[in-house]
């Protein structure tokens, strides 16, 4: 049988932050006018995408990680490890935090920790994000928290489409509003509210905050993520590798013509965020557009890419001590 690429049928979940961009901008049915989050690649039992080609159509990727893990190499990992989102920021998610591996396995029944980064595709003028704070000890965290002293404590970035940003697991985060984002994360589902805005649902309830497991977990004084993109030239293709680090490798395919590519990972996940094409392989040939997500799988092989388009590409790393 010719290894084929996996094509993936997005997932939606509304949130009080979302609007209708992932519709307006990517051709998607969502399910509401605040739709927040398209789960483009997903294993996680919260949300699981559908295979929608090949001989594995109509499949969860859960279910195929657990019957064929030869696809995916044979990665060392009792879970898929990853997960691809599509944000749209129509207003200012909550400030928030995430645990590392060793903190979630402890207290969240066995979870994932979440280190993940963010490709900005699209954000309004003069946007920004949230991302890491001012305290220079966990006593000030506390007493800043605890009175409410959020414009001298939180760190306020512009932001602007193409920027790229690595955000370990205990960086105090947030995405704001008028914000279209691609992340690639660790496949967890944990968040650690510190600061809603004190918004209230639509039952006029604020949202449950966590701010005892976020001390907990928060890295102080905060450290930025050094990110030194690499640019590469490959027959009519740019190829900015953002990062290669910790738990995943990330890189933005800006393809003008054609290029040839070999697929040397465990597994690469591919999302298309501008254009369209071909793919082909020696398989055969699949059309590309906006929107489409999809995973080559192991020994895949060569195959090149025609057309113009804009695409993320990810995949997992080892983690050290785990068996290859």
């Amino acid at each position: 049988m010719q290894i084929e690429p996996i094509f993936l049928t997005p997932i939606f979940q509304e949130r009080i932050w979302g609007g209708t961009k992932l519709a307006d901008e990517f051709g998607y049915s969502i399910p509401s006018t605040h739709t927040g989050e398209c789960w483009a690649v997903s294993a996680h039992p919260n949300g699981q995408t559908v295979i929608k080609n090949g001989p594995f159509q109509g499949m969860t990727l859960g279910q195929l990680w657990e019957e064929r893990r030869d696809l995916f190499g044979h990665f060392p990992s009792d879970r898929f490890p990853l997960l691809t989102k599509i944000l749209d920021a129509n207003a200012d998610l909550s400030v928030q935090v995430h645990p590392d591996d060793a903190y979630a396995q402890k207290h969240e029944n066995g979870e994932f920790g979440k280190t993940e980064c963010w490709y900005i595709i699209d954000c309004k003028k003069d946007a920004e994000l949230v991302y890491g704070h001012h305290a220079k000890t966990k006593e000030e965290l506390k007493e800043m928290m605890e009175t409410g002293q959020w414009d001298k404590l939180l760190r306020r970035i512009p932001i602007k489409p193409g920027d790229f940003f690595y955000v370990p697991s205990g960086t105090i985060h947030a995405l704001c509003e008028g914000t279209l984002v691609l992340e690639t994360q660790q496949s967890s589902d944990t968040t650690y509210r510190v600061y809603d805005y004190d918004r209230v649902d639509s039952n006029g309830k604020k949202r449950e905050l966590h701010l005892d497991k976020a001390l907990d977990v928060i890295t102080v004084p905060h450290r930025d993520a050094n990110v030194h993109p690499n640019i590469t030239q490959v027959d009519d293709a740019t190829i900015t590798t953002f990062i290669e680090s910790d738990y995943f490798g990330v890189q933005k395919w800006e393809v003008n013509g054609t290029v040839n590519l070999d697929q040397t990972k465990h597994f690469l996940i591919v999302s298309v965020l501008n254009g369209e094409g071909k793919l082909v392989s020696e398989g055969g040939s699949y059309d590309l557009k906006k929107g489409d997500h999809f995973i080559l799988p192991y020994q895949f092989g060569r195959f090149s890419i025609n057309g113009t388009l804009e695409m993320i590409a990810s995949w997992p790393l080892v983690q050290k001590g785990a068996a290859s």
